[in-house]
């Protein structure tokens, strides 16, 4: 073991561990100002009760995310120096607008939201979490923005004296072919997240409190969040589609590993399940389905798709010596595991919405196990994809540019890596706990009373102080 292992291990973990807080961000801040929206429009109470309570649950999650987020921006300069140097010049500007625009516009109406309750004219507080859903979203753009230049590089030059990536078109850099199929893979994704926390703790309530005064509006989220899945599902499997085909054309290598298909195939069937030989170099055993993995790769039955032994060695006459081939079982499970939990949440949202079929309420503990489980199985998913988005990648760093072995600090010593890595492993396992404990105590206090309604649009007392509502 050696500091680039222990470097790479410290940046996939809290990759991972950040993950997890940003597409409940993403997805929670549009539907806690979709039910806003419905309350302003109807006036119906138990809209307002339900932006105020998962209104409280997206601002916990919030906080985590930002907290942890920091801890990806200082990894840069602590371990992976050489990548920065390289690739700052590209990286530099969408970063920058992130931080300056998209979060500076989520914070700053987050803040408005949380304190203008009882202080802001209904509109404006309704504009206020548009707003911050909105910079959300763009935050989100802006980071794969940067992320897909890693998977297909665009819009740069290598100068030849600094050996540095400069960059020559910043649209080209925003309009990377990767990162707008990518941008509405990971919304679909992130609303696969909220729409299941949406619609576990609602129906955990409809079940659990039978008798309340409440159960209309749990009985309405447990609906309203089973849809959002079901939606945002069918739109993980048109985006994902397209970013199958994308990734073929730019990445046929990760392509090749996400299907252990290692021999140059047309047409090309898709590996329902296969075994390979331990040293991860040729197939054991394959169970396919004839004709699916063409189209899913170049949308023809009959088009070619590229094996990982051809890839090898094409590479290698291009590149120089080497392996270029990712850890072949780590990218075939996380595809297979990205698309099982993804399915299994909507097969949960299904039987949610069938259980309340012609007004019934479900009573049966097995659906409410199920709904238990059905937050983390979307969470899951979205971790195992971007674990087979950024292993697949592998050796490169910057595809084609820069290997990962090349990008790590060299400066840095195994015991200082070793120490920085423990210290977050520890410090993010706390945070876990709290996140965890917070969500739960604040999900089973229910709905809040909101007897005392807002002030009226003509609300003009200057002198009022603001109100913090949660």
């Amino acid at each position: 073991m050696d500091a680039l292992d222990v470097a790479r291990w410290q940046f996939g973990v809290t990759t991972v561990y950040h993950f997890l807080f940003v597409p409940l961000t993403i997805g929670l801040s549009v539907l806690v100002a979709i039910l806003q929206t419905m309350w302003h429009r109807t006036g119906n109470e138990r809209y307002l009760k339900l932006t105020k309570f998962y209104g409280k649950l997206f601002l916990i999650n919030f906080a985590m995310g930002v907290v942890t987020g920091i801890v990806q921006e200082f990894q840069f300069g602590m371990n992976w120096s050489d990548y920065s140097r390289f690739v700052g010049d590209i990286f530099g500007a969408p970063l920058a607008i992130e931080a300056l625009v998209a979060f500076f516009l989520e914070s700053t109406f987050i803040g408005l939201w949380i304190f203008g309750w009882d202080r802001l004219p209904k509109r404006a507080h309704l504009a206020s979490i548009w707003a911050a859903a909105i910079g959300t979203n763009l935050s989100a753009y802006f980071i794969l923005a940067a992320n897909s230049f890693m998977q297909n590089p665009v819009g740069y030059r290598i100068n030849p004296d600094s050996g540095r990536a400069e960059l020559t078109d910043f649209p080209a850099v925003l309009t990377n072919k990767v990162a707008l199929i990518t941008f509405p893979h990971t919304l679909a994704g992130s609303f696969l997240v909220a729409g299941s926390l949406v619609a576990a703790v609602g129906l955990w309530h409809v079940i659990r409190n039978r008798d309340s005064t409440d159960t209309g509006a749990y009985r309405f989220a447990a609906k309203f969040g089973s849809w959002v899945v079901l939606v945002a599902s069918a739109a993980v499997l048109f985006t994902g589609d397209i970013q199958g085909k994308i990734m073929t054309e730019v990445q046929p290598m990760k392509m090749a590993a996400a299907e252990g298909l290692y021999t140059t195939e047309s047409p090309a069937s898709f590996s329902v399940l296969t075994v390979g030989s331990l040293d991860g170099s040729r197939e054991v055993f394959a169970l396919k389905i004839p004709y699916l993995l063409s189209y899913l790769g170049t949308g023809d039955p009959n088009g070619t798709v590229h094996g990982i032994n051809d890839l090898q060695a094409q590479y290698a006459t291009q590149y120089g010596a080497g392996s270029y081939t990712p850890i072949i079982p780590v990218t075939y499970w996380s595809f297979r595991f990205m698309i099982a939990f993804g399915m299994a949440a909507a097969a949960i949202a299904l039987l949610v919405l069938w259980s309340q079929r012609k007004g019934r309420t479900p009573s049966s503990k097995w659906l409410l196990r199920a709904g238990l489980v059905m937050p983390v199985l979307p969470l899951l998913a979205n971790s195992f994809g971007w674990i087979f988005t950024e292993m697949g990648r592998q050796p490169w760093i910057v595809f084609g540019e820069m290997l990962t072995r090349n990008g790590v600090s060299r400066s840095v010593s195994l015991a200082e890596v070793l120490t920085s890595f423990t210290a977050f492993t520890l410090i993010y396992a706390t945070l876990a706990v709290i996140e965890v404990k917070l969500l739960l105590r604040y999900a089973r206090a229910g709905v809040p009373d909101v007897s005392e309604a807002p002030p009226s649009d003509d609300t003009d007392d200057a002198e009022r102080p603001l109100a913090f509502a949660y």
